[in-house]
């Protein structure tokens, strides 16, 4: 086992390490000038040399890249015109929001872990949950049920639904608050309050894609003969469905939720506009729209980072499912 998670984290490493460098020459090594897009319009030609200056742009490519990964392990000097010191992980300096990329982050991340984390739990319990029941009682009335509302929810968008909902339980039957983020450290109960529609709107379309993919994985290890041979041997249903036949049937489940859920803590950007939350995905989005480079290379290594450790984890989770799985 302990070999099997270190050939994944050395792969995880080199993935990580291939994106940084992508996203340091999409950005850095384009014809167009960074620090145009990054200092404001009445920055004179002087001020803009000495940013150049001060962000090295004048040196070679590759202690560019050597500086700003130095930067986010140990942090680095951005000089006076980029706030000074940048502890690490320092991401770079935001002409546009006048700050510390780090800052930004430090203050937008929590809101979509937040949103993306609870409703995760919803949808997975809630879809992988119904699409066992309906396999197992295949041809009736929950099965029926179960199809109706993973049909409804393929055929619905996020942006639809979280529109309905603010509007009916916000501002017809006032019954939630208003969309918006408070910590769970400072007011839990204002916290949930605050992101409830998110969750809901979340699960109810994420779930009804699992209880589609678990139903049809349940019923396709139900007919598998190690199943039959489970049932032959006079094993307790309880155990024929849960030992057996539902670890069998949830591999495919943990792929999907692995993508899912690093996809989406990489920036829900639909459900933060719907709802008017600033998470990293509206970040993203705001800053591609004002040119912010170094927020946008902040955002598309975290989202990277999100999406590389959701891969770790499915594959330690396929580890522990299926132990052929650490042979390979």
């Amino acid at each position: 086992m302990a070999r099997f998670l270190v050939k994944r984290l050395l792969s995880a490493t080199l993935t990580l390490f291939a994106v940084s460098v992508l996203s340091f020459l999409m950005f850095f090594a384009l014809p167009r000038d960074p620090v145009s897009g990054m200092c404001p319009k009445n920055c004179n030609p002087e001020r803009l040399e000495r940013v150049r200056q001060e962000l090295g742009l004048r040196d070679p490519l590759v202690s560019q890249y050597a500086g700003y990964m130095k930067g986010i392990v140990t942090g680095r000097d951005l000089g006076s015109a980029q706030g000074g010191r940048c502890d690490a992980p320092c991401l770079g300096w935001s002409y546009v929001t006048n700050e510390a990329v780090s800052d930004t982050i430090a203050r937008v991340l929590p809101v979509t872990l937040s949103i993306v984390i609870p409703a995760a739990v919803l949808w997975l319990l809630l879809g992988v949950g119904l699409g066992m029941v309906s396999a197992l009682r295949r041809g009736t009335w929950l099965d029926r049920l179960a199809i109706g509302f993973s049909l409804t929810g393929a055929s619905l968008q996020l942006y639809f639904v979280g529109a309905v909902l603010l509007l009916v339980f916000v501002y017809h039957l006032r019954l939630l608050p208003v969309p918006s983020y408070t910590s769970l450290f400072d007011d839990p109960l204002k916290w949930a309050s605050g992101l409830v529609l998110a969750w809901v709107s979340l699960a109810f379309l994420f779930s009804a894609i699992y209880a589609r993919l678990s139903r049809a994985q349940m019923l396709e290890t139900l007919s598998e003969d190690f199943v039959r041979t489970a049932r032959a041997k006079g094993l307790t249903k309880p155990k024929v469905y849960g030992r057996h036949a539902l670890r069998a049937a949830i591999t495919p489940v943990v792929t999907i939720a692995g993508l899912d859920v690093g996809g989406a803590l990489g920036g829900t950007v639909i459900t933060e506009t719907t709802f008017g939350i600033q998470g990293l995905g509206r970040t993203a989005v705001d800053a591609v729209r004002a040119g912010d480079l170094p927020t946008i290379m902040a955002t598309v290594l975290i989202a990277a980072v999100f999406v590389v450790l959701a891969n770790v984890v499915v594959d330690l989770l396929y580890a522990a499912i299926d132990p052929r799985v650490r042979l390979r």
